[in-house]
């Protein structure tokens, strides 16, 4: 069935009634909104969770990722990050390398770097430790976000040691909370089409519950638009839901477009932006339980993500300079956007625009140096 219901349904109208009163919808209710509801009543529906947890306010932060090598053991279908080692496009950084975007990052005065990459075969454990090391050595002051759970299980395989031990260990060097990225859709049906050998669910909650249990917080994601159907979708925020429901670990959640290009999936089209904002609302409705709804621009382009605001998001993510794993799938926005062009997107969308830390505290700048910077606490 088409989703052209509006509000005169009345089991839509039902549920209303619980979005107003603060109720926890269900997993037949999230299919049913998914399938037959137009997607301008979700983002009203959405709107009305975003502004009692925000009011007005859109977040940003200033930040610079860091994809350490593109080397990886792992070939998921829908990567075209991913290089072998002897393949022409291979690289791998060295410390000096590694040295080098830290201080471009503090220069810029970003607050977070964020860091994912490659499995790569021939690294031990402690080269991956001294990638969060050498950050945190040459530029104290900044957040090191890094690692997803298929890179943490990855690294207990090569240490022969648990996950436990592994988070500890990157918590001593530096480490101060994770992405959620490696969950692409929990169901193991529709995994094994896309990801069969990358670290499985279980893993991936297994990893977030013990970054949890050691005081980190995490994001998570949902990737969306290829071989998945609205259950799946639904299922995955509910699993999520009930995960935060035991640790309140997770503070931000990010709904992944799908990009086909340059992938084992190309023969898929690319998620429309009407689907985009349908899974940005869906989001916001589901996970009642997650204080923060990111519209990831790098993905969504610009225009879709400040429309995104309105339909549930108070998050745009940052300035995101050297962003690489998406741009390699086909990503056409730029690689990093200025602070003002981000003050300028939040703005024309209508929100106020609030720069904030990894931790969601507010930053305040020095006025006239960028650098200069602190957290309100």
């Amino acid at each position: 069935m088409p989703a052209t219901l509006t509000a005169n349904d009345p089991k839509l109208a039902a549920i209303e009634e619980k979005v107003h009163a603060g109720e926890r919808l269900t997993f037949d209710e999230g299919v049913f909104l998914d399938e037959q509801v137009d997607v301008l009543e979700l983002g009203r529906l959405a709107n009305v969770v975003r502004e009692r947890k925000h009011g007005n306010v859109a977040f940003y932060n200033t930040n610079v990722h860091l994809n350490p090598t593109n080397v990886c053991v792992y070939r998921c279908t829908f990567c075209a990050f991913r290089s072998d080692l002897k393949a022409e496009k291979a690289y791998t950084v060295s410390d000096d390398q590694i040295r080098e975007r830290v201080l471009e990052a503090k220069g810029a005065g970003a607050t977070e770097i964020h860091v994912v990459g490659g499995l790569h075969h021939q690294k031990p454990f402690d080269w991956y430790v001294n990638v969060v090391r050498v950050i945190k050595e040459t530029y104290p002051e900044i957040h090191v976000k890094a690692w997803t759970p298929v890179e943490i299980h990855w690294f207990s395989f090569i240490a022969k040691q648990p996950i436990r031990w592994v988070l500890e260990r990157m918590i001593e060097a530096g480490l101060g909370s994770m992405p959620g990225g490696g969950a692409e859709i929990f169901d193991e049906e529709v995994r094994s089409q896309i990801c069969e050998h990358k670290a499985d669910t279980d893993v991936w909650f297994d990893v977030h519950r013990t970054a949890h249990e050691l005081g980190l917080r995490t994001n998570a994601t949902m990737l969306y638009g290829h071989v998945e159907e609205a259950k799946h979708r639904i299922d995955h925020l509910c699993r999520l839901r009930e995960l935060q429901d035991e640790t309140q670990g997770f503070q931000t959640f990010i709904p992944l477009a799908f990009h086909p290009e340059n992938t084992g999936l190309d023969h898929l089209p690319k998620p429309t932006g009407h689907m985009d904002l349908r899974m940005v609302a869906l989001s916001r409705l589901m996970l009642d339980s997650f204080d923060h709804v990111k519209a990831y621009w790098i993905m969504l382009g610009e225009p879709i993500a400040q429309i995104a605001l309105g339909f549930g998001a108070d998050d745009i993510d940052g300035t995101v300079v050297h962003e690489l794993i998406y741009h390699d799938a086909g990503a056409k926005t730029p690689e990093g956007l200025t602070v003002a062009q981000l003050h300028r997107l939040i703005e024309e969308a209508g929100r106020e625009p609030v720069e904030r830390d990894t931790l969601y505290r507010r930053v305040v700048r020095e006025e006239g140096d960028q650098a200069k910077w602190r957290v309100e606490v």
